[in-house]
């Protein structure tokens, strides 16, 4: 038997969804909760908010990072400091299990407590990571995607193949994009 394109078609597109489909399911996932990340956390969820009230140091030069390390345990004993972050006139801080915003004029704010979300942490990482190993592997998983599309688009024969109907749904396909592109950002 001759072994046509439409039959290697078919076997590369087979082959390479079925290698890479935890993947995909992971980066639609992680990618549809990444895009609405203004709405909700896709790596945590609160646990509990409690208000806080520091005594800041009068010399807004002495409200540093330094500062947030050593005094962290008084307000939260059970968290590790991670970072300390200033935005105009609010402070956060970082923990490993929370994080606490804080007016710096006053004193005031509030510290949230946040728990992960299994596995959906894990996949909102790995869609964000920079580890250079796993930009590569995403390289290459970015080249097989275009593999599978353009092999998809010549598996059908006949009425529906790409000449006849799917350049017709890809031209439709490539629409949206560009009109979020161009014409409502």
């Amino acid at each position: 038997m001759k072994k046509t394109r439409a039959y290697w078609n078919r076997l590369i597109h087979r082959d390479l969804a079925y290698f890479f489909l935890g993947l995909i399911i992971a980066f639609s996932i992680s990618g549809i909760t990444l895009n609405h990340r203004e709405s909700f956390s896709s790596r945590e969820y609160t646990v509990k908010v409690e208000p806080v009230k520091l005594n800041l140091p009068k010399d807004k030069s002495s409200i540093t990072e330094e500062y947030f390390k050593n005094t962290a345990s008084t307000f939260a004993p059970e968290s590790d400091f991670e970072a300390y972050r200033e935005r105009g006139d609010e402070g956060r801080v970082y923990f490993n299990n929370a994080f606490m915003t804080i007016d710096l004029n006053t004193g005031n704010g509030e510290i949230e407590f946040v728990k992960p979300i299994p596995v959906l942490k894990q996949m909102a990482i790995l869609h964000q990571t920079t580890n250079s190993w796993w930009i590569w592997f995403s390289d290459i998983f970015g080249i097989a995607m275009l593999v599978i599309a353009i092999t998809g688009m010549f598996i059908s024969k006949g009425k529906y193949s790409f000449k006849k109907r799917g350049w017709i749904l890809t031209v439709i396909g490539l629409i949206f994009p560009f009109i979020f592109l161009f014409f409502i950002n």
